[in-house]
Parts: C-alpha cells; structure tokens; sequence
C-alpha cells in the first residue's frame, strides 16, 4: 500500500525571491504569508524537501509534544557550525542533545538566580554611568554592554581581567559584524560563505572566530590549572559535571558549548530589552503603571521581588510577543512521516514552528499589532501559544534567566531614569543576523527621575 501525503497551500514565488523577502523585509515576509494562507503554509523547493510552517496552538502542541523518533531538529541549525561548533546544544540529536541539556540546565535556575540578580544590577548601573543627562546614546548599544558583561560575569564567574576583556572586544566586535546587512545575508544564502583571505568578509569573520577561540581555551586551561573550590560560574560546573559514564565534557565541547551559551544569551536579550524601552516610551500610560508598580516595591535592591513583579512580567512577555526576537523556532526534519492537524507529512519534510504568526494571530491575541501587557494579566497563555523561546525538548535552556535578567534591567533603569525617543517616528524591525532587532541607530534620552 503506497502512502497518501497532502501538504498545505503555499506560494509558488521562486525560492531566491522569497529568500530575499525573508532576509530584507522579515515581519512582511510573515505577514504577508499569514494573512494569504492563514495558520500553516507550505515553500516548496526542487529538493523535495518541503518547508512546512505551522502557528495554530494545536499543531505547535503535536509538534512540540511528538516522540523524538519523528524529527531530528539539530540539522536545522547546521548553517550555524562554523560559529558553534559540532558540539553545540543546537546542533545535536537524540541522547547527545539529552545528555549536554542535562549538563547545562542547573545553572539557569534555581538559587543562583538571586546572585545572578546581583550581578546583573551591579553591571546596569555600571553602564549608566557613561550616560548623560538629557544627552542621547544609543540604547541598543548600551543594552549589549549589558547583556554582554552580564553573560561573561555569568558564564566565567568574573568581568575582569586581560583575557575576558579581549573576548568581549573581540565578541562584540563580530557580532556587530555578522549584524550587518551583507552578514546577514551570508547566513541565508552558501554562496557569501567563501574565505578569500583575511579582508575579505567571510574570511575576517572566520579568523575572529578563531582568535575567540584561542581565548576561550586558554581560560579552560587556567580554570584547570587554578581549580577553585564551590565555584559556581557556569564554566566551573560544566567542568565538574560527568556524564552517566563518568567521563568529564572534552575541552571541544566545553568551548563549543560556552560560545553557544555567549551567543544566544547576549544578541538576543539585548534586542529584547531595546524593544522593551522602545514600547514603554511609545506607551507612556504603560510606563506610568510600571513605575506605579515598581513604587510600591518594598526593597528596590530584592531583586527576586523584582523578579515576581506581575506588571514588569507582563511588559516583558508583551515585547517578546509582539516582535519575537526569532521569527520562526528551530526547524524540524521528518525522519517518520507524521501528521500534524490532517496533513501528513512525508519523510524530508521540515516542519517550522512560525513564532511570529503565533503570536499575531487575532484568535489568540485580539488587536495583535497593540502592546497591550493587560493581556497576559487576564489570561494564562499556553506553551503553544506564546512561544518566544521556542519549546518542546529544543525550548531555549536559558529562557528563565532571560526574564530575569529583563525584569532587574528595566527596573534598575526606571529607578534612574525615563528614556524617550530622539526620534518619535515608528520603528520597522530590522533583519540583525539571525534576529529581528530595532535599527542600530535608534537613540534615546535619559532623563534623571525627580
């Protein structure tokens, strides 16, 4: 008996042209193909190996719930090797990918949070300390100072010294590059990724990768040589972690894991919070509810107070709701032919998860293109409905840490100052790489809180 598959409706537009559509106009892109097809939708390629995307709560579940033996979903971020690493949590399958989740997960909870909450204040207030009073600066910039030094501090346990200096110089500085327009490309379409030498762009960003790479390792080899007792940096406890078997993380897989971990904690959190203030200036009403919230907060040092806030929590779901920092989650290959809400998928297929037209559907979240935080104070929203970091077996391991550290930012920041716009023109998000970011150049004013 030969099996019958039947994929959903999609647009016959060339693969080029909608590749350029995805990478240049990245919100068009999946609104334009939400409201043509609705919920799902399928790209068609020559390959065969159809793009199937999904957002209706139902298949997210079936998706997000299916037995591992249906997808393999590291293959999707193969195109990120050359930044990660074989080893990297996003790349692996199967027990691999069980085995380092399980390695990984205890530092992003539990009582480290109250010490991370710590940290992340201390580097805050550092970092307003270089603004100036009704002077602008650029908020994205100061947010990945932020999100950069937090994520070191939080990683290697300290924000100080030569060689952690040189990696978030070096960090920043690719990040800014893979950031720009021909960069971004570069991650959609092979035929940018080639080295023809050291000023070329694909070659300048592969030798960077590299010097990152030798000061990551000599920082391994310090730690080993230097043991400290009850450390609890992440480096530190991936380093005294075994596997069943008893044997430690290789120094490959400690390095790729950590570069992972420094690249997903900072871009994206630092998008997350420049849409966040963006909105609150937008909205001053919001704003006001959030300050009258915040002041009414016993202790404005408790972090974890802070943390619990249910205001400043709904703020923050709100911004990750409207412009999701991905626009789409990992994409899943077929390995058994599944069906997922009537249509049966065939093996080869990849399966994407579309975040952002999950949370722009009008069945879920009425007026969805409104910041209305109030939503998520009169409903509870469910795992396949508000989406931000993913979910299933491949949801973002440091997504808890990401909230926390958006709550302390905000509220640390309110505490000081009220910023507002330079320039009071809607903002069109913009492709940055993998994530979809306001404009490099958006400033703001801080203005010093009576």
């Amino acid at each position: 008996m030969v099996a019958t598959y039947n994929l959903p409706d999609g647009p016959s537009t060339a693969p080029l042209l909608r590749m350029m559509k995805l990478v240049f106009q990245p919100v068009k892109y999946m609104e334009d193909y939400a409201k043509a097809y609705g919920d799902t939708l399928t790209l068609r390629n020559k390959s065969g190996n159809h793009i199937v995307y999904f957002s209706h709560p139902q298949a997210l579940q079936q998706i997000y719930t299916a037995d591992a033996s249906y997808f393999e979903a590291g293959r999707g971020n193969r195109f990120l090797k050359f930044l990660v690493g074989a080893n990297s949590l996003l790349l692996l399958d199967g027990e691999r990918h069980l085995e380092q989740r399980q390695l990984l997960t205890p530092p992003f909870h539990g009582d480290r949070m109250r010490a991370y909450g710590d940290a992340i204040r201390e580097i805050t207030l550092s970092v307003m300390e270089s603004w100036q009073v009704n002077k602008p600066f650029n908020i994205r910039s100061s947010m990945q100072e932020i999100s950069l030094r937090v994520i070191l501090r939080v990683v290697f346990g300290i924000d100080e010294g030569n060689v952690l200096t040189e990696i978030q110089r070096r960090l920043s500085s690719l990040l800014d590059f893979m950031g720009s327009p021909l960069m971004s490309s570069s991650l959609f379409f092979g035929f940018l990724q080639k080295d023809f030498g050291a000023f070329s762009p694909w070659g300048w960003m592969t030798r960077e990768i590299q010097k990152i790479d030798e000061l990551i390792y000599a920082l391994i080899r310090e730690r080993k040589a230097n043991k400290y007792e009850n450390r609890q940096d992440i480096l530190s406890l991936m380093m005294s972690a075994r596997y069943d078997d008893g044997q430690p993380m290789s120094d490959i897989e400690l390095r790729d894991q950590l570069m992972t971990l420094m690249l997903a904690g900072h871009e994206t959190t630092a998008s997350a919070l420049t849409w966040a203030f963006y909105w609150l200036d937008i909205q001053p009403e919001t704003r006001d509810k959030l300050l009258n919230e915040l002041s009414n907060l016993n202790n404005i040092l408790d972090t974890i107070a802070i943390s619990k806030l249910p205001y400043l929590t709904a703020v923050c779901q709100e911004s990750l709701r409207i412009y999701p920092i991905v626009l789409s989650g990992v994409f899943r290959k077929v390995k058994t032919p599944i069906e997922i809400m009537g249509y049966k998928l065939p093996e080869g297929t990849l399966v994407v998860p579309g975040i952002y037209m999950a949370h722009h559907r009008e069945e879920t979240y009425p007026e969805p293109n409104k910041f209305k935080p109030e939503r998520f104070l009169n409903r509870q929203y469910s795992a396949y409905e508000f989406i931000p970091f993913g979910g299933g077996s491949r949801r973002c391991i440091g997504s808890a840490f990401a909230m926390h550290e958006m709550k302390i930012v905000l509220a640390t920041v309110l505490s000081k100052y009220k910023l507002s716009l330079q320039n009071k023109r809607p903002v069109i998000p913009a492709r940055r790489g993998l994530t979809v970011a306001t404009p490099q150049g958006m400033k703001m004013i801080p203005i010093a809180v009576a």
